[in-house]
């Protein structure tokens, strides 16, 4: 009979061949208290699941990790963990390929978790349409919290030390255990009489478990039906309730919700000290803008003034009346000069002149003028006239000239 003989890597591919087609190992839930785990710088975790009975190597790759692993892991944890068990072919050996992890006995919880938000997400509760805006400048801010606690004491630091004149209205509810949920609704409905501007629901960090009566049905719808806008404020940065979903405005921690709903007064302050310094400068500059034009009217009201304008008036009058008399006397001694000449010319021209000089002026007997010899036959009774006297003749005789004798005045 022959033989068959198999390699270790034929029988390796086997065993992986089996655990594939096992439906179980593909998609099954470990319990166990966590050992040897150690982060890979990749980010993969490896650690080791054991209990009373033996142990089983896992691994989650950090693909997962971001997914399903809510919480820093370490050694003892008891956890319960989601994946699947495949066979490593190259050293034969089997693990848990891990692709959730959750605490031990907050399973149920988480699973309830989801199977809530999911409904509530399909119903639309979760929707930004619903959301209220949070109020700038609120004066009355509810708080819904325990009492005591660090929650209750850095929400009132903060609010103090950002505007000391806001006013905080506690409700003391109970935010963990039984009856927690309904305390926390009363503290919603108590709010809502109290007439505040914002409402802050939340309390400090803690488990799933402590953290659960922030996601109870009804908180959740009562925070989405309250008519005033809520900010949630559950836990720490990484903690995450329902109601978170739903309110209006989520804060990571309750100091943050604080600073959320508390306008710090500073600003307000050094708001109205900018607008001051505006308001000032601006009035400076329009202040100046007048006074720039105050001293522009005044010059012209100077150049107007008809006291000025009189004596400008006068100046040019007395300046015309200057021109005037030096034109006048300027005309004057030209006309007197003309006239000198006029006079001159005359005087040269003057018939008594002429007859000084031992000319005689001729007319006829009866004092017309003597025309020229053309004019005389001979008997004829002329008159001469002379300056010192006149006398009368007869014309004895009359020689014509052969051509007129032209007679030049003598000046």
């Amino acid at each position: 009979m022959t033989k068959q003989v198999y390699s270790v890597g034929q029988v390796n591919a086997y065993i992986k061949n089996m655990f594939a087609r096992d439906f179980m190992m593909s998609c099954i839930y470990v319990s166990g208290e966590v050992s040897n785990c150690k982060y890979h710088s990749s980010g993969h975790i490896y650690f080791t699941l054991k209990d009373q009975s033996g142990v089983l190597p896992a691994v989650m790759f950090a693909g997962s990790r971001k997914r399903g692993l809510a919480f820093p892991m370490k050694a003892g944890d008891k956890v319960v963990v989601l994946g699947e068990i495949r066979v490593y072919e190259r050293d034969g050996r089997y693990q848990l390929y891990a692709q959730e992890i959750t605490l031990q006995g907050a399973g149920q919880l988480y699973q309830k978790f989801e199977e809530l938000k999911r409904e509530l997400e399909e119903m639309g509760m979760f929707s930004p349409e619903y959301k209220q805006p949070i109020p700038r400048y609120a004066s009355r801010i509810g708080v819904v919290t325990a009492p005591t606690g660090a929650a209750i004491q850095d929400i009132r630091n903060i609010s103090h030390r950002r505007n000391p004149f806001v006013q905080l209205v506690l409700y003391p509810a109970l935010v963990q255990g039984e009856g927690a949920a309904a305390s926390i609704v009363n503290g919603i409905r108590a709010m809502e009489e109290h007439d505040v501007d914002v409402i802050i629901v939340g309390r400090g960090g803690g488990s799933i478990q402590d953290l659960w009566a922030f996601n109870e049905e009804i908180v959740v719808r009562a925070v989405f039906d309250c008519p005033i806008p809520v900010i949630s404020a559950v836990g720490h940065e990484t903690d995450t309730t329902i109601i978170d979903y739903v309110a209006d405005l989520r804060a990571p921690t309750p100091s943050a919700a604080a600073e959320l709903a508390v306008f710090d007064i500073r600003q307000v302050f050094e708001q109205l000290e900018s607008v001051r310094f505006t308001l000032n400068r601006r009035i400076g500059d329009r202040l100046e803008a007048a006074q720039a034009k105050v001293r522009q009217y005044e010059l012209k009201l100077r150049i107007m003034d008809p006291k000025n304008r009189l004596m400008k008036n006068r100046q040019a009058a007395a300046d015309y009346q200057d021109r005037l008399q030096s034109r006048m006397e300027q005309i004057l001694t030209d006309r007197r000069h003309r006239l000198e000449l006029f006079a001159s010319a005359l005087d040269a021209k003057s018939p008594l002149k002429k007859m000084q000089g031992g000319f005689a002026w001729m007319s006829q007997a009866d004092g017309k003028r003597l025309p020229g010899v053309s004019a005389l036959s001979e008997g004829d009774r002329i008159r001469a006239y002379m300056p010192d006297g006149s006398f009368s003749a007869v014309v004895e005789e009359i020689s014509r000239a052969k051509e007129p004798e032209m007679v030049q005045d003598i000046e």
